[in-house]
């Protein structure tokens, strides 16, 4: 099995970047990609784990079917690595299990 990550981006001269942390570690990423191309282009795969045993799961489609890349992002779970782009300061975790009905209930929208 390989070690390498891949998953790359390209980045252009001059193309805008953000600053990202994942699990405590920061990245600068091009601004407007997302969050789930930022974190395999750095070698991360598992971004939640199953409901049922604790599996790692990892981002399937990147076009917001599969619901594999389930991640918490700035304290809200539940939120769709592929289909979210990257934000500055933005705070990414990974989603261990299903969340609290609370925490999706919030009523909070990003």
């Amino acid at each position: 099995m390989t070690t390498e990550t891949l998953f790359s981006i390209s980045v252009q001269p001059g193309q805008p970047m953000v600053g990202i942390e994942f699990e405590g570690e920061h990245f600068r990423v091009p601004a407007g990609i997302s969050v789930a191309a930022a974190l395999l282009s750095f070698g991360h795969g598992a971004f939640r784990t199953s409901i049922v045993g604790s599996v790692p799961r990892a981002p399937y489609c990147m076009m917001g079917v599969c619901f594999e890349c389930l991640v918490e992002i700035d304290g809200t779970p539940a939120r769709q690595g592929c289909m979210t782009p990257v934000r500055d300061g933005m705070i990414i975790r990974r989603q261990s299990g299903a969340p609290s009905l609370a925490a999706l209930g919030s009523g909070e929208v990003q």
